[in-house]
């Protein structure tokens, strides 16, 4: 069963930075593309950033230059740098296989407010 604890969210102010951690069991994570999501109130489910099993990126245009995933297959880990944060990336961030299949984690919830 595919398990996912997102950590390292918080309030912050805008500019600020945060980095977020999801660690994965239940697959073979090495050979899996990982992905973020996030969720605003009211909003849907929004993809922001992906990584392939080989470490290649791609990025949503909102998020492009501030956010970076990066990921440690010896520690079955996905992270999510985030810089330059603004209001609008408050979120509750989640973090799936690409493409996601299976449950979600709880999020990790982040707040960008001065």
């Amino acid at each position: 069963q595919l398990q996912f604890v997102e950590s390292g969210g918080g309030l912050v102010q805008p500019g600020g930075s945060l980095r977020l951690s999801c660690a994965a069991s239940g697959f073979t994570f090495s050979s899996s593309a990982m992905s973020w999501y996030r969720q605003a109130p009211g909003n849907q489910r929004e993809l922001v950033a992906r990584i392939t099993r080989d470490g290649k990126t791609n990025y949503s245009d909102s998020v492009k230059g501030r956010l970076t995933i990066s990921r440690d297959n010896a520690k079955n880990t996905v992270y999510l740098q985030m810089n330059s944060l603004k209001p609008e990336d408050t979120a509750v961030y989640y973090c799936h296989t690409w493409p996601p299949i299976g449950s979600w984690g709880r999020g990790t919830q982040v707040t960008v407010s001065s």
